[in-house]
């Protein structure tokens, strides 16, 4: 690993790429998803994709752990535990649950995979080389930081899977229609799936408390509230006065 020094001049660039990445997005639609767009490139299986695009950051995670000196402290494995069932989810289960044939360009598997991989340097770099020695001792968990980080992300993770949940049961087999989605935290954002997603991230920098893990939330906001605010536009232009008349905020409610 390099050091202190360098891994910190890593984290401010992160965060200067970061604020680049979400203006240049009002402008660019990322091609995946409902958003899938032929000039991204070649294509493959959107579930074949999903599990490249994410399985990378699931055993880089787990390599720059057991080759830490830190490989046995229980702390080290919580953070890894908890980092780790957050990509489990989206590497190995999240995709073979997807219904449709929806395909995914190679091109933004590929920037996902090196993004991944940036941030498991960040966070993996963190909790298991740079962190100080003293700072988390058993008694971290006890924590009012790992207490409510543990809670905030518990919770981004139960409205990221009902969200998805209610999602990909929007359609019947054989059904074309886009439909508005509706209920749980689809009440107040329409894309309530970000929503738990940057829930989960700012509570993993909180119960870890670190910069890496804040830089992350801030890639996390950058990358996702530029799409979901598409999202929400695309709605508006579909649906009309049957979507705006709900009020919904993109990914923070009341807020954004």
């Amino acid at each position: 690993m390099f050091s202190l020094e360098i891994f910190n001049g890593f984290l401010i660039g992160m965060i200067v790429v970061a604020v680049i990445v979400f203006f240049a997005l009002q402008y660019v639609e990322a091609g995946y998803g409902m958003m899938y767009n032929r000039r991204w490139g070649i294509s493959i299986n959107n579930r074949i994709g999903w599990i490249l695009m994410e399985s990378p950051v699931f055993f880089a995670m787990i390599a720059l752990w057991w080759f830490s000196d830190r490989r046995h402290d229980s702390l080290a494995i919580i953070f890894l535990l908890i980092f780790e069932l957050h990509y489990f989810q989206r590497s190995f289960i999240f995709p073979l649950m997807m219904r449709g044939n929806n395909r995914m360009p190679l091109s933004i598997i590929c920037s996902g995979i090196f993004f991944n991989l940036l941030n498991a340097l960040m966070q993996g770099g963190w909790l298991f080389y740079f962190a100080p020695d003293d700072m988390y001792s058993t008694a971290w968990l006890l924590s009012p930081q790992f207490i409510s980080g543990l809670l905030i992300f518990a919770c981004g993770m139960i409205i990221n899977i009902h969200s998805d949940s209610i999602i990909r049961n929007l359609r019947k087999p054989g059904d074309t229609r886009h439909y508005i989605p509706q209920g749980g935290m689809f009440k107040y954002v329409s894309s309530a799936n970000y929503l738990g997603e940057l829930l989960e991230w700012i509570g993993f920098a909180i119960l870890t408390w670190s910069a890496a893990g804040a830089v992350f939330a801030i890639w996390t906001f950058a990358n996702l509230a530029p799409r979901a605010k598409k999202i929400n536009c695309r709605y508006e232009k579909e649906f009309g006065t049957e979507f705006t008349k709900l009020k919904l905020k993109s990914i923070l409610p009341y807020i954004y």
